[in-house]
């Protein structure tokens, strides 16, 4: 009889554990429908020169493929800063040994790849160095408002809340749009508002939208540098990042300020 009622309750368990999982699934299904079509994929061409103590090198020329999130029906994309331009990464963290190499990226191309295959010229419009946030405007109206993402309506997640990160692939998988859960591991609050995901960020790329389970805007995942002793990848991602470096997710409002800026 007792193995009977044990073999009943494991079973109990066990169901109400995938109907959990099914239902969070469910709503993530739900999040990834409502917001698909303003993640893109911008791709630029970078030319990329670099001198050491006075003596320079050749330049060369590169493609990369970023996460986007169009944040107005005008085509405001915004992008993480380090994604685009990896030698402002180098340039905080080296500090004033950084004075000795001079680094160079030119931006002579922009494309903005929306989710329907459409493809929109771009360019550069603002850099914000501090926040690690780049965008880019097309330099065409579209003949259409596009699908965004209205940062006004951030949500505020409390410690240990579930968050859906939403990226584009890279042209091997089809610039698919992938979708990893993570939760809010810790919350900074100064100087500047920063939640803290977890390992499954590693995983996402720099720049992807982060939503709440109720279907709204977190921020965006970018790369914080900042000094080795307080690193958070030092104790939580371990060797997957260089101390001085680790993932956090910027909150709407202060992108949408910055954002305000592009717009002027």
């Amino acid at each position: 009889m007792k193995k009977i009622l044990m073999t009943a309750l494991v079973m109990a368990l066990v169901s109400g554990w995938a109907a959990h999982g099914d239902e969070e699934s469910q709503a993530g299904r739900g999040v990834v429908a409502r917001w698909k079509d303003a993640v893109v994929t911008v791709q630029l061409v970078l030319k990329t020169g670099m001198s050491y103590e006075g003596q320079e090198s050749s330049a060369r020329e590169g493609k990369v493929e970023v996460t986007g999130t169009i944040i107005d029906p005008e085509g405001l994309v915004v992008v993480s800063l380090s994604a685009v331009n990896p030698d402002e990464v180098y340039r905080r963290m080296a500090g004033p040994g950084a004075s000795r190499i001079d680094i160079t990226t030119e931006v002579t191309s922009v494309r903005i790849m929306l989710a329907d295959g459409q493809e929109l010229a771009g360019k550069m419009v603002l850099r914000d160095r501090d926040l690690d946030l780049a965008f880019i405007r097309p330099t065409k109206k579209p003949v259409k408002p596009l699908a965004y993402v209205d940062l006004s309506k951030a949500a505020k997640p409390e410690l240990l809340d579930k968050m859906l990160i939403l990226c584009r692939l890279g042209t091997e998988a089809g610039r698919g749009l992938s979708a990893t859960f993570d939760h809010v591991h810790c919350i900074i609050e100064k100087p500047q508002t920063y939640y803290l995901p977890g390992l499954p960020a590693v995983a996402s790329s720099l720049g992807a939208p982060v939503f709440s389970m109720d279907n709204s805007i977190v921020g965006l995942l970018l790369l914080r540098v900042v000094p080795s002793a307080l690193s958070y990848t030092t104790t939580r991602v371990g060797s997957l990042l260089p101390p001085g470096l680790m993932y956090v997710v910027l909150p709407g409002p202060a992108i949408l300020d910055a954002a305000r800026q592009a717009g002027e």
